[in-house]
C-alpha cells in the first residue's frame, strides 16, 4: 500500500514504480527523478543533459540510451506527471460524494506544493512540449467536465438547475485559472503579501473551496 507521500511526491511515486525492475528500467526512471530534483531549483533552460546525468549518477552517454535529448525526457516526464495529478484529484474527489470540491482542492494544493518544479513547467512552460501540453489540456478538460457534471446534479437536486453547460464550463475554467494563479504566487514566486496570509493551510483550502463553491452557484 502506498503511503501519503507516495501519492503526493511524483519523484517518490516514480521510484516506487520501478522497485524490483531490471536495471535498464530503473536507470531510465533515475533520469526522470533527477530531472524532477533539478527543476525544484533550476530554470528549465539550465536543465542540461550533463546536469541530469550528474544528478542521476550515470555517464552522459547513458542518457541517449533512453531519450534523444532533454526535451523528449521532459515531454515524457510531464505527460506522466499530468496523469499523476489527475489520478490524485480523482482519488480525493471520491472521498465525499456530496462535497468533493474541498478534498479535490486540498489534494491539488498538496500536489502543487510537493512538485513545484514540475508544476512550474506544466503551468508556465508546457507549450514547449507538445505531448505534455496535450496531456495537460486533456486533464483540464476532463476535470472541468467532472466539476460541471457534479454541479449540474447538485443544482438539479436543489431545484436550481438554471445555468447552461456553457456557462458552468466558463466559470469552471475561470475558477481553475484563479486557483493556479493563487498557488503559483504562493509556491513559485512566493509573493510576500500572499505568503504572509497563507501560513494556515486549512484556511487557504477553505478560501479556495469557498471561491469554487460560490462561483458555481446560479
Amino acid at each position: 500500500m502506498q503511503s501519503p507521500a507516495d501519492q503526493t511526491s511524483y519523484p517518490v511515486f516514480l521510484a516506487a514504480q520501478v522497485e524490483g525492475e531490471p536495471k535498464g528500467i530503473r536507470t531510465a526512471q533515475a533520469l526522470r527523478i533527477a530531472a524532477c530534483a533539478l527543476l525544484e531549483h533550476a530554470a528549465l533552460t539550465d536543465l542540461t543533459i550533463t546536469a541530469i546525468c550528474k544528478e542521476a549518477g550515470v555517464a552522459n552517454g547513458t542518457f541517449y540510451l533512453y531519450f534523444p535529448d532533454q526535451a523528449h525526457l521532459l515531454d515524457d516526464l510531464l505527460q506522466g506527471f499530468a496523469a499523476f495529478l489527475q489520478a490524485g484529484m480523482i482519488r480525493a474527489s471520491q472521498t465525499s460524494a456530496e462535497r468533493s470540491m474541498r478534498p479535490a482542492t486540498e489534494a491539488y494544493a498538496r500536489l502543487f506544493e510537493a512538485n513545484r518544479g514540475l508544476m512550474k513547467c506544466l503551468i508556465h512552460q508546457v507549450d514547449a512540449f507538445p505531448a505534455a501540453r496535450a496531456a495537460f489540456h486533456r486533464l483540464n478538460r476532463e476535470w472541468i467536465d467532472t466539476v460541471v457534471a457534479a454541479t449540474r446534479r447538485r443544482l438539479a437536486r436543489e431545484g436550481r438547475d438554471t445555468l447552461s453547460d456553457a456557462e458552468l464550463t466558463r466559470r469552471a475554467y475561470a475558477l481553475g485559472g484563479m486557483t493556479d494563479q493563487y498557488l503559483s504566487s504562493l509556491y513559485l514566486s512566493q509573493e510576500p503579501g500572499l505568503v504572509d496570509v497563507s501560513a494556515d493551510r486549512a484556511a487557504v483550502i477553505a478560501t479556495l473551496t469557498t471561491i469554487w463553491e460560490r462561483g458555481m452557484q446560479p
